[in-house]
């Protein structure tokens, strides 16, 4: 043989050895981005995009990632960007935003985020799926209007919206935050609970009367205990109640226990049967959270959730938070 030929036999040799080696590489680039696509293909929450950025001050890599959920409709992304705006202005810890929202909001959204002051966060938008409500939420109510708004339901799917997490924080778009959000985050839940919330009989907060419905404190404020499906539940109707707005999550309780199971099984129960008091003293939100929880749930610090400190111009109650 001649020498020639030999070298074209090892050309030929190396030539498919190299596009077995690109063939091998390939395959499992395509393995990967399968996983990366199962992970976020979530029915009814579907990621939108996630921006990476460095945060404004100097974050240390090995620090835990705090997860904090927030809603942004259409109508009250002046307040959802004063939240994350306060958060980021008091802290050093490594946060992430899971900001749900509704596809025809994402882009108005991303244009606020773009700013120079908050151009350094690091976000996920997450398109909320109203498709997830169907059957649990009644018509639009005059007197409960809130009902047919369906991010406010979105803190009833936490381990949806933060999968890989194993905690993570839940505020309201209503919320002015004066302290490092790493203290609530620090928040030691019991074993067994699922939660802490902030209880509203606590001094710090001011007690609302509502009319008919006694106070906005307790359980009689925000469930129907004429109805006898409530009333079996044993549940005393002077209980403390607590604020959903802000509060801390255990997900990895959430998930044993199937708290989102739970809640939408009263959502329905409601629709049915109208198991709410009529004057619901607050967030159609509480109810459900209120009965999963009873007696069930941690407490965080009362001054990260200081209720009615100020009202605009249609009476809305608006939150301060530490």
């Amino acid at each position: 043989m001649s020498f020639r030929k030999v070298n074209i036999i090892i050309l030929v040799l190396a030539v498919v050895f190299f596009l077995l080696v690109l063939h091998h590489n390939f395959l499992g680039l395509s393995s990967l981005l399968r996983n990366e696509v199962s992970d976020s293909g979530i029915v009814g929450l579907q990621p939108i995009d996630f921006i990476p950025n460095v945060p404004r001050h100097a974050v240390d890599g090995r620090q835990e990632e705090i997860p904090v959920v927030i809603a942004a409709s259409e109508d009250r992304l002046g307040g959802t960007i004063a939240a994350i705006n306060s958060i980021q202005h008091n802290t050093r810890s490594n946060v992430i935003f899971y900001i749900v929202t509704l596809n025809h909001t994402a882009d108005h959204l991303r244009s606020w985020l773009s700013s120079s002051t908050l151009k350094s966060i690091r976000y996920k938008l997450v398109n909320f799926d109203t498709k997830l409500l169907e059957g649990k939420v009644k018509e639009e109510d005059p007197d409960q209007g809130e009902s047919i708004k369906p991010l406010t339901f979105a803190r009833f799917y936490l381990p949806i919206l933060v999968p890989r997490a194993k905690k993570a924080i839940y505020m309201d778009d209503d919320v002015i935050v004066q302290g490092d959000i790493l203290a609530l985050y620090n928040t030691p839940l019991k074993p067994g609970h699922a939660a802490a919330f902030s209880e509203d009989c606590d001094s710090v907060s001011t007690k609302v009367v509502i009319r008919g419905a006694g106070n906005q404190y307790n359980y009689i404020g925000y469930l129907d205990y004429k109805k006898e499906r409530i009333r079996k539940l044993s549940m005393k109707a002077s209980t403390c109640s607590f604020n959903p707005g802000v509060f801390v999550a255990n997900l990895t309780e959430w998930k044993r226990q199937n708290i989102t199971n739970q809640l939408e099984k009263w959502m329905k129960l409601n629709v049915e049967e109208g198991l709410y008091s009529r004057t619901l003293a607050g967030s159609i939100t509480t109810p459900p959270l209120l009965i999963v929880f009873y007696q069930q749930h941690s407490t965080i610090d009362p001054m990260w959730n200081v209720r009615h400190l100020e009202r605009d111009r249609n009476s809305d109650v608006r939150e301060k938070h530490r």
